[in-house]
């Protein structure tokens, strides 16, 4: 084969693979492979110095600023196309913390994560929102300006009346993309993969429900308006100004690091840092971002094929990989689907030792040619978080798929989910794992706050057979010795399990009514149906005929309490309820919602002393007619930290700002001198 005809294959495989990426199908390459055959491609065009019309290297990466990926029809051609102001060329990338200090040459930087979403671009006039725009090509992008009500992070309104254009990342948060695919059964096979197909949506409701949320990275431009001056404090030529103005305005922006000596051991123990961090950041990140402080010398750079050689560098961290022998392939049951994990022989990755990687999808099996117990893989972890299995080396023996439901036993059946993948589903609507999702709801912290169990360990125990009812995950400390031997939990892990669910007993009935999944009752209408009266008033009061019993609570309405009443008459709902009561220790609600903290914003960060976590926290806030934001910004009143001298972006943010920063005792005394938190 000619250096031509393997360019050729590899633009094609590139092409496909990138498609996928970014259109929310299944994906057919992962990263690393993808990086292999870029690199490659790379390689032959240097030697031969031929560039074929459609090779990813002579493209603006669409949704990525690594230079990695273009997605090309990622976009639906309904959707109207919009030239882009200010063209978002891509970046150079490395994977050596060397290379970002001979970039940086000894200038002030910037280091922050490079958020893997869908690059987006929001542009304001007047103070109004006026138009969100996907990255698309670089040069132009999909308008999806219709959609911006559902993202959050997307301020409609904002205060600077002149022209404003933010870019920044649509992410969905691992926590987030665990419970949808939980609860939908669908088979994407991350969260930017779930993003990326969300926003090519026309349900603006069904975006909304994806909970995406839009992160930005850089201010690209802000022009005052009529006589508007920007603060005096504002440095239109520090990247870091420009971001800190982003936050005064209320957006979310990304996490990032100063760098004023860039030399080779300040940039390694930034590096580092996020490196510890990867664990700890709720949204997917693959790798890093390098920027100039100075941002009139990175803008004049010069443009080297598709990167801007001043714009930033992105740096990736090296997968390490090791080989395995799969042990078998256990088939767990969330939701709609039946998920494949590949268990096999310990190995150790970056510091930690593991045993197990999702396989996503049947599609992602066959793709992979994964066989049977003994087939030889190849895993990393992803990001140095997840677990994958990247390649087969050998397989042994045939892929095995169930035809009954590990949970039930019901008959299974094939499907083709929404990204085009083969999914494996049970054939059971009343199967017990359909309802992991009310599982979720019920051990949640605004719930019963079980502690230690994550919708994975849910899926599990379902699987088990431990949990059929809501009064299942009560009794689970009686299974204490059974889950200490569950592969991955061990004698610690069973005993906090067990000791949360002891706790997690003792509750108030707004709590449990939360709990219980009863349509249209969020956190608020329960605590209104509670106050109402005793949960034995409640439920016969819901079974005394009249469905209208609730209707004059404040902002029930008749609708409202014919779901309530409905849910309370249903016979199923009944026997459950009988069950659970008995194990439940009911406490008073928590006193009267009174106004000593109304005018106050709050943001909460760090440990949480005398509630028994944040959530509750935020709670006792509000009762007492304060609000708590997600970020600091310049209408934050206080930021509640027990560590004032921290050095997170939070406190790094307040100190910026002006935002004073104070200990959680400090509430009580602005609440009119309260000693004690009353959960206590």
């Amino acid at each position: 084969m000619t250096d031509r005809d393997r360019m050729k294959e590899l633009v094609a495989a590139l092409n496909e693979a990138s498609a996928a990426y970014y259109s929310g199908q299944s994906e057919i390459m992962s990263d690393r492979e993808w990086d292999a055959l870029f690199d490659e491609l790379a390689g032959l065009e240097k030697k031969t110095g031929i560039v074929l019309p459609d090779s990813p290297t002579a493209k603006v990466s669409s949704e990525s600023d690594s230079g990695e990926r273009e997605d090309g029809a990622a976009e639906p051609s309904a959707q109207r196309r919009v030239r882009h102001e200010y063209p978002a060329l891509s970046l150079a990338k490395t994977k050596q913390v060397g290379d970002l200090v001979s970039w940086a040459g000894g200038r002030p930087v910037w280091l922050s994560w490079k958020l893997d979403g869908l690059t987006l671009v929001a542009t304001y006039d007047g103070g109004e929102l006026t138009s969100l725009v996907t990255r698309g090509n670089g040069e132009e992008g999909a308008d999806i300006t219709r959609l911006a009500g559902s993202i959050s992070g997307v301020p409609s309104g904002i205060g600077f009346s002149g022209h404003l254009v933010v870019r920044g990342e649509a992410v969905i948060s691992y926590a987030d993309f665990e419970a949808f695919v939980a609860e939908n059964g669908e088979d994407y096979a991350n969260p930017r993969n779930l993003a990326s197909g969300s926003l090519a949506l026309k349900d603006s409701d069904e975006v909304r429900r994806r909970s995406i949320r839009f992160v930005a990275f850089t201010l690209v431009a802000a022009e005052p308006g009529g006589s508007e001056g920007l603060a005096p404090e504002f440095d239109a030529g520090s990247w870091g100004s420009r971001m800190a103005l982003l936050d005064s305005l209320g957006f979310s922006t990304v996490e990032r690091v100063p760098i004023k000596e860039p030399d080779l051991i300040n940039m390694t123990a930034a590096v580092d840092g996020f490196s510890e961090g990867l664990g700890t950041n709720p949204y997917p990140a693959d790798g890093l971002v390098l920027v100039y402080d100075d941002t009139v010398y990175a803008s004049g750079g010069s443009v080297t094929g598709h990167h801007a050689t001043r714009a930033g560098l992105a740096f990736k961290w090296k997968d390490e990989s090791a080989y395995t022998a799969l042990r078998y392939i256990e088939w767990s049951c969330a939701a709609a689907s039946i998920t494949p994990v590949a268990v096999f022989e310990p190995v150790e990755l970056e510091g930690t030792v593991v045993k197990r990687a999702s396989l996503c999808n049947v599609s992602e099996c066959e793709r992979l040619g994964i066989g049977g117990a003994g087939s030889e893989l190849e895993v990393i972890k992803a990001n140095k978080i997840i677990p994958k299995v990247v390649s087969v080396r050998k397989a042994v023996g045939p892929l095995v798929i169930p035809t009954s439901c590990p949970v039930c036993g019901f008959e299974t059946r094939l499907d083709v989910g929404a990204s085009g993948a083969r999914v494996l589903r049970c054939a059971n609507e009343k199967c017990q794992a359909k309802r992991l999702k009310r599982y979720e709801r019920f051990v949640s912290k605004p719930a019963l706050d079980v502690d230690g169990l994550s919708i994975n360990t849910i899926a599990r125990f379902i699987s088990e057979g431990y949990i059929r009812s809501f009064a299942d995950i009560l009794r689970l400390d009686s299974r204490e010795q059974e889950i200490a031997q569950l592969e991955d939990f061990g004698e610690k892990s069973a005993a906090n399990i067990a000791e949360a669910v002891k706790k997690s007993r003792r509750t108030t009935v707004s709590r449990l009514l939360f709990a219980l999944s009863i349509p249209t009752v969020g956190q608020e209408a329960a605590r209104l149906l509670a106050k109402s009266g005793s949960l034995d008033e409640l439920i016969v009061r819901a079974r005394s005929g009249d469905d209208k019993v609730f209707s004059a609570i404040e902002g029930f309405g008749d609708k409202t309490s014919k779901t309530v009443c409905a849910w309370f008459c249903d016979p199923e709902n009944e026997a459950e309820l009988s069950d659970l009561l008995p194990l439940l220790e009911l406490e008073d609600e928590q006193a009267e919602t009174s106004d000593e903290l109304k005018g106050l914003t709050f943001v909460i960060t760090g440990d949480v002393e005398r509630f028994r976590n944040r959530g509750e926290l935020k709670a006792w806030i509000i009762a007492r007619g304060g609000k708590v934001a997600g970020t600091v910004s310049k209408n934050t009143d206080y930021l509640i930290n027990n560590d004032p001298d921290s050095s997170s972006t939070k406190n790094r943010r307040a100190a910026e700002l002006g935002v004073p920063v104070i200990p959680e005792s400090a509430l009580f005394g602005l609440a009119g001198g309260e000693k004690e938190a009353d959960s206590r």
